[in-house]
């Protein structure tokens, strides 16, 4: 980490020490086994469940015992994202963070500040000698990014506050009071290979460059998805010539804005100038309607080896119909708020050569449960009218709005005395764990709020530094404000 001066310095040195522990999604036993060794090196009351959750308390300071106790929450996982030119082994590698003006930066991957300043702030919390507060509980969850395993298997009881504080939010002076519910859709589309064509001519189409982002909170920016993008390509292809489809490899995570995707395909030579013309026109077109969210997209078509197969030509024209046909972006706005109400995203397509297999990844977000059924249905019919197996995940809830909450009305409060303006009180598109709390916990009072991220789930995510020492100041101002019980 740069020797530049962070403060609050408490936080940032947990920061650092969170970044030299592995911790992807699925893959978190390094960073439980670390949070287990912290908390009981303080001398604290520290403890796991079998989903991998785990708890620390800290007691009351003097003074304080008689105050509700507070749950601080944060996951412990990550996005793992790199850049394709940078070597880098997520289940060993330290992070390696770099300043950049105001901004914490990683060098080519996710930094994860998402949600590793959340964790940072609790820690700094259980160590420091010289704060004021409640009864006070840390928990640091497992797999968010992927599943919501962590909260979803958390056995009952671990938590017992009665009020719970959610530092997995990216916008500082925002306090968030609700959240979209999700799921996940998967297509898998099986083909069979068949021999190519005489006089085809192969070549590779990478559509690279983009923006990415977090495919709830970004979803409103206009960024383009990649996948989408090679899709509408691939579509007004087959629609000219005899397009074969032999290799698609594209878009990544179900939570992330594809930035980049890639396909191997084969049309008769006699055309092969006209792809390329084709292709140029496209890209000058897309770069036109994305000029402003995507001005470092690229486009690149080349020749590569032919192949001995390719897909058999029905099942590419239906995958490529499917592709073309899903729904992705914004679906509807709310009628009461300004925020995304529900949403898709077409996440990753990948063809599995082995196993003659391409499966299809995607994500729907609302915050009504009728209309996030809705739009799976709306990509389970369109890879099902395809000829593919689709199934629905069992997803996720929403949490609602407590119109009559103690802690909003002192974090509200809090701020406005800290910093002499209001904060902002919003929901927020992009799932939180606090859903699937506000089920297992119905009376627990909560809210969300953090400092600001920018590019999360994306190699560009930054930390703005500042924002670091007015989330902490905020924290400890309520934390010292916790009614009685």
């Amino acid at each position: 980490m740069s020797k530049i001066q962070l403060n609050p310095a408490c936080v940032f040195d947990c920061f650092d020490q969170i970044t030299r522990v592995p911790r992807p999604s699925k893959r978190e036993e390094k960073m439980i086994d670390f949070l287990l060794a912290y908390g009981q090196k303080l001398g604290l009351d520290t403890r796991r469940d079998d989903a991998g959750n785990v708890i620390i308390r800290k007691p009351a300071t003097p003074g304080m015992e008689n105050r509700k106790t507070i749950i601080l929450q944060s996951h412990m996982d990550m996005v793992c994202e790199k850049n394709q030119d940078v070597a880098f082994d997520f289940d060993h590698d330290a992070i390696q963070t770099w300043i950049d003006g105001q901004w914490m930066k990683a060098k080519g991957t996710t930094l994860g500040a998402d949600d590793g300043i959340g964790m940072a702030m609790e820690m700094a919390v259980l160590s420091s000698a010289d704060l004021v507060h409640g009864p006070v509980e840390c928990v640091f969850t497992r797999d968010e990014e992927t599943g919501l395993t962590g909260a979803m298997g958390m056995e009952p009881g671990f938590m017992s506050g009665d009020m719970l504080i959610n530092l997995d939010s990216e916008d500082e002076g925002e306090i968030f009071v609700s959240c979209a519910g999700g799921c996940r859709t998967m297509a898998t589309m099986a083909y069979k290979p068949e021999p190519v064509p005489q006089g085809m001519f192969f070549f590779r189409l990478k559509v690279s460059g983009l923006s990415g982002g977090h495919s709830g909170d970004d979803i409103d920016k206009k960024r383009a998805n990649a996948n989408k993008l090679l899709a509408r390509f691939l579509f007004l292809c087959q629609e000219k010539y005899d397009l074969r489809l032999a290799d698609i490899q594209a878009g990544g995570l179900h939570n992330a804005i594809p930035r980049e995707a890639a396909c191997v395909c084969a049309i008769p030579t006699a055309h092969k100038e006209h792809v390329t013309v084709d292709w140029n026109i496209f890209a000058s077109e897309v770069e036109e309607e994305y000029h402003t969210t995507e001005p470092t997209m690229e486009f690149l078509l080349e020749s590569t080896t032919p192949l001995s197969e390719v897909m058999d030509a029905s099942a590419s024209r239906r995958l490529i119909c499917a592709l073309q046909a899903v729904d992705n972006g914004v679906m509807a706005f709310c009628q009461d708020i300004e925020l995304v109400e529900t949403s898709s995203n077409l996440a990753s397509v990948r063809m599995n050569a082995q196993q003659h297999v391409v499966v299809v990844n995607s994500s729907q977000r609302s915050s009504l449960l009728s209309a996030r059924v809705n739009m799976a249905n709306t990509f389970k019919a369109a890879f099902l009218l395809a000829g593919a197996k689709v199934e629905v995940g069992e997803g996720y809830p929403g949490w609602k709005m407590n119109p009559d909450s103690q802690l909003l009305r002192i974090a509200v409060e809090q701020y406005r005395q800290l910093f002499g303006k209001e904060p902002r009180v919003r929901g927020i598109h992009a799932g939180l764990e606090c859903g699937l709390f506000s089920e297992k916990y119905p009376g627990l009072d909560m809210v969300s709020f953090g400092p600001t991220l920018r590019g999360v789930h994306s190699p560009d995510e930054r930390l703005l530094i500042p924002t670091v020492e007015m989330v902490w100041n905020h924290l400890l101002a309520i934390l010292r404000n916790v009614p009685e019980k």
